[in-house]
């Protein structure tokens, strides 16, 4: 699937400071445990060469989806570890210089030379290994190494009670078991935790009036709207933003504008921050899950679809 337009009217903001502070307060919670950004699908959108090359002083590894994506962002030449979390091609493998997770008996003995990683099944059932072929998987990949894919603290349980106290490297928690200490074994694999509260999207009104009756293609009412231009093809919703650092809402989306509910005093050239900050500052801001809740989805998928709205802006970090 070919990734959507980014509108030209709307602006990307990413905070490489944030991110680099996020990545250093992810390791004093894990206290010890090591820490392995995740930049799979461009980072979440935030665009993983830079991301990459801002983290590599304050982690320690990298992981990725599929070993291609490390290919092409030169994560190699970082000198961190690399583990892809999905299938991967061995020849990828070996020129990117990452190691494959594997979740089979033949997978595992195919990769055996570039020195995979079992992945085992502890209830997601998705590129996981079968607990009665664990055994036979790490004997045939010399693994040294496991981990699962796991959301619940139990799943994390279920991983050490399988493979503890035999000298294997363990990990189970990414974002969502930060907070569970038991789940932070040996490595912590972070994505959102790193990218949350980092961007920050931006555009302006083209447009502003007072409604007179039923507008747009849906007939809402507002007492006032005006337009942006981003719209589905950009991959926005309708949900919630900031109209000169104030409270509004897009109230309707079209291919490449859409409506946002006004109030008096919201003029055309308004800024509209779709998410994160106003630039210029304030207490409001529109957090990702705030917009997964309107959009039914989760804080990634909004994260990933707002960072392709619009044109990237870098700052910090020495302004990379």
């Amino acid at each position: 699937m070919r990734p959507m337009p980014a509108s030209a009217h709307v602006t990307v903001h990413i905070d490489l400071d944030r991110v680099r502070a996020n990545a250093a307060d992810v390791r004093r919670r894990v206290r010890g445990a090591e820490v392995h950004a995740v930049v799979k699908a461009d980072a979440y959108g935030l665009g993983a060469r830079v991301v990459a090359r801002a983290l590599r002083e304050v982690i320690d590894g990298f992981v990725v989806f599929d070993a291609r994506e490390a290919i092409e962002v030169g994560l190699a030449e970082l000198g961190k570890p690399i583990l892809a979390l999905g299938p991967s091609d061995p020849t990828a493998c070996a020129e990117g210089r990452v190691r494959p997770a594997v979740w089979d008996v033949p997978s595992a003995a195919a990769m055996r030379a570039l020195g995979p990683v079992l992945s085992v099944d502890t209830g997601m059932q998705r590129f996981g290994c079968p607990v009665e072929q664990v055994e036979q998987a790490l004997k045939a990949g010399g693994c040294r190494e496991a981990f699962t894919h796991g959301i619940r603290v139990e799943q994390a349980r279920r991983l050490v009670e399988l493979l503890g106290g035999r000298g294997l490297r363990l990990h189970a928690a990414g974002s969502a078991l930060l907070d569970e200490p038991e789940a932070h074994l040996d490595l912590v694999r972070p994505g959102l935790a790193l990218y949350r509260g980092a961007v920050s999207v931006r555009t302006r009104l083209v447009e502003a009036r007072d409604t007179r009756g039923p507008a747009g293609y849906t007939g809402f009412t507002a007492r006032r709207h005006g337009v942006i231009l981003a719209g589905y093809s950009n991959g926005l919703r309708p949900g919630p933003c900031l109209v000169n650092g104030r409270r509004r809402r897009v109230r309707e989306v079209g291919m490449q504008s859409a409506f946002v509910e006004l109030e008096p005093g919201d003029d055309a050239g308004a800024e509209v921050t779709l998410l994160g900050a106003p630039s210029s500052g304030g207490a409001e801001i529109v957090r990702e899950e705030e917009v997964a809740s309107a959009w039914g989805c989760t804080p990634h998928n909004a994260l990933l679809h707002l960072c392709g709205s619009g044109k990237r802006a870098y700052g910090g970090h020495g302004g990379m």
